[in-house]
């Protein structure tokens, strides 16, 4: 599971050449580990082949275009579960707390609720605890497949692959609940939004606050995963 998470990562990560130059590197560790069903592992192809053939300018532009212009794709967590809200902040801390627990410190100038480098810390913890991990935030996963799907993207079978690793069922009314309070697309609200104060932290996390990544993966007070699959 570990070398197909860390590919999930570098996946959903921004286009690099190094990315691009090793496509069937990666292609071969997917198959090699087989830790995905059939398939959500063949969902992969079409962006594993289309990442091989692309120009570097080109995929970096489509992941931009994708990405970031998009509020409803925002590939950090908690944009989804707290929005601009005061608690974004104790929940970032939070989670880097536990990156610093299990002995991982963050290098990236990135927020440790980006989901590359989520599923890299979930890629450091033994199977049962990666499983749980990533089923937690299932229903954010699940949304961000749909939106993804109904784009006709490539990139919703990353989301495929992750569900599958966690081995949970998304909490339905959760997901219905992230669906109906998706923020705007509008880019003039965008553009505001990047105006705003970004949300920051400095120095060590002093343990304060709610422990454990699910107390802050919940939308709305509900739980974030549910009917999960047995472990092997």
């Amino acid at each position: 599971m570990r070398l197909t998470l860390r590919t999930l990562a570098a996946l959903l990560g921004y286009p690099s050449a190094d990315l691009l130059a090793h496509v069937d590197d990666m292609r071969a560790g997917l198959d090699e580990e087989a830790a995905l069903p059939g398939v959500a592992r063949r969902r992969l192809d079409p962006l594993l082949d289309r990442l091989a053939a692309s120009d570097l300018l080109d995929a970096q532009s489509d992941y931009t275009e994708l990405f970031d212009r998009s509020r409803k794709l925002s590939l950090h967590l908690f944009e989804h579960v707290h929005g601009e809200s005061r608690d974004r902040g104790p929940a970032m801390l939070d989670l880097a707390g536990q990156y610093m627990q299990a002995g991982l410190l963050l290098e990236s100038s990135e927020l440790p609720d980006y989901l590359p480098i989520f599923f890299e810390y979930a890629s450091c913890l033994p199977p049962a605890e990666a499983r749980g991990t990533l089923a937690q935030p299932g229903h954010v996963l699940a949304a961000l497949e749909q939106r993804l799907r109904e784009r006709e993207s490539d990139y919703a079978a990353v989301f495929t692959a992750a569900l599958a690793l966690s081995g949970a069922r998304p909490d339905r009314e959760a997901l219905d609940e992230l669906q109906k309070n998706a923020p705007s697309d509008d880019p003039s609200l965008i553009d505001e939004e990047w105006e705003d104060k970004e949300v920051t932290f400095t120095g060590a996390h002093d343990m304060g606050g709610p422990t454990g990544i699910v107390a802050q993966m919940r939308a709305k007070g509900k739980a974030a995963g549910a009917n999960r699959a047995p472990e092997e």
